[in-house]
């Protein structure tokens, strides 16, 4: 038994950090499928105006219908392939992270930059002159084309609603941007991303295709509190990696890491603000419960 737990872990270890195709990847315009900016921004225009053409065909042909569109079981296979995909993401940055450290570690003794190489200062800065090659971009690559696969709940939102939202169309670009930035620029701070994310994203899949299947939620707002852990995490990620610039000797990709924050806060921003309405509109709706159609009423008096 225990020698068949540590094959299948030995076989699960090659195929996630020690394959050929993941140890000798390297980030190229020419031969990485969507690496180009222009595809970048293409496929950005394309989400919007599909998100766009979507809301105004239902708007005008359904408008005097309020039932949404009958999806089927489209959302939850959805669910289920993204919590998947994000768990193997997951799984394979950590192992191929691991296996970096190893087989890498003895060149942090060289030259001016051996003071910054510990492992959680190489997962928080890359070196100064680091390539996007290697297996922690290959997981970053697959990273970036999973983010194609996250907008089509867009569209899902807007066939069940009918309803466009600014903030989620916003989101899935800027979160679309941001990966490929990681790989355009080497960018530090991109592994511990990438970790916390796919891990918040399999948890959040995970618990959507549970309750697509019509089985019992969480008793507090399962999704939010990922979110608002991811959101958290990224802060003190970032917070860290401006450290390490500026007192450890820079770290690559700084430009683009500037450029990341920015975007990351917009997010935060978008993610307090929903949050804001949302804890009103639940606020609003209790105290109508509480007021009922004939006035105010005593908390413990009559039903709500």
């Amino acid at each position: 038994m225990g020698q068949t737990m540590m094959m299948m872990i030995q076989t699960l270890t090659f195929w996630l950090s020690e394959h050929p195709s993941i140890v000798g990847f390297r980030w190229s315009h020419t031969q990485s499928w969507g690496s180009t900016w222009s595809f970048l921004f293409g496929s950005i225009a394309l989400y919007l105006t599909l998100s766009l053409l979507l809301h105004l065909t239902l708007s005008l042909l359904l408008h005097n219908h309020s039932r949404p569109i009958p999806l089927g079981p489209i959302p939850a296979i959805h669910s289920l392939t993204m919590a998947l995909i994000s768990a193997t993401i997951f799984a394979g940055t950590l192992l191929s992270a691991a296996a970096e450290i190893r087989d890498t570690r003895w060149l942090w003794l060289r030259g001016r930059s051996s003071r910054l190489r510990t492992p959680l200062q190489w997962l928080l800065c890359f070196p100064l002159g680091t390539r996007p090659s290697g297996r922690v971009f290959f997981w970053s690559y697959l990273y970036y084309l999973s983010r194609f696969l996250h907008m089509l709940r867009t569209l899902f939102a807007v066939a069940r609603r009918r309803r466009l939202s600014f903030c989620q169309l916003l989101n899935q670009s800027i979160l679309t941007f941001v990966s490929f930035l990681w790989l355009e620029f080497s960018q530090s701070f991109q592994v511990l991303a990438i970790l916390s994310a796919t891990l918040a994203y399999a948890a959040v899949y995970g618990y959507r295709f549970w309750t697509a299947l019509g089985l019992r939620g969480a008793c507090f707002p399962f999704v939010v509190t990922c979110q608002i852990a991811l959101l958290g995490c990224n802060v003190a990620c970032h917070v860290g990696v401006l450290t390490l610039h500026l007192m450890k000797g820079g770290c690559n990709g700084i430009g683009a890491w500037f450029l990341n924050s920015v975007l990351n806060a917009v997010i935060l921003l978008l993610f307090l603000n929903f949050y804001v309405k949302m804890h009103l509109g639940k606020k609003k709706k209790k105290m109508k419960s509480v007021d009922g159609p004939g006035g105010p009423r005593p908390v413990g008096s009559g039903r709500f």
